[in-house]
């Protein structure tokens, strides 16, 4: 039996045009973890579960690469995913390090305690990263 409490955010899934790439950015990038895979030849899909931790306790993300398709639209709706940062000058300052570009460089939020930074994944998608500043 579980010690989980329901409900909860599983996981967060996007579609993705190239497994590879979404994978190194993921991983090398964010420091994600690849949790599991899942192929489905006849259905033809695969699907990558990501995280920074176990999926029984932590949200994931699932990238989804439909055989075939190189690219999506990602429409007006979608906003971004959050990950919170210990230190967002030195995770900034590994990403350029890494020559991955960034979209927003750290600034404070007005009227809050955050810093935040903003980077897109291959497929577009954008990665706010907040650092949370103890006052």
């Amino acid at each position: 039996m579980s010690n989980q409490s329901f409900p909860r955010v599983l996981h967060t899934m996007l579609r993705i045009s190239d497994i590879s790439r979404s994978i190194i950015f993921y991983t090398k990038i964010l420091g994600m973890k690849i949790l599991r895979t899942l192929e489905q030849p006849t259905e033809k899909y695969t699907l990558i579960f990501l995280g920074y931790g176990d999926e029984s306790n932590q949200t994931v993300i699932e990238l989804t690469y439909n055989y075939g398709i190189s690219s999506y639209e990602l429409g007006n709706g979608y906003g971004h995913i959050a990950i919170g940062v210990e230190n967002i000058d030195q995770t900034i300052n590994h990403i350029k390090k890494l020559d991955y570009p960034i979209d927003l460089e750290p600034s404070h939020l007005k009227n809050s305690n955050e810093i935040i930074a903003f980077i897109s994944d291959p497929d577009g998608y954008k990665i706010e990263l907040i650092e949370h500043k103890v006052i």
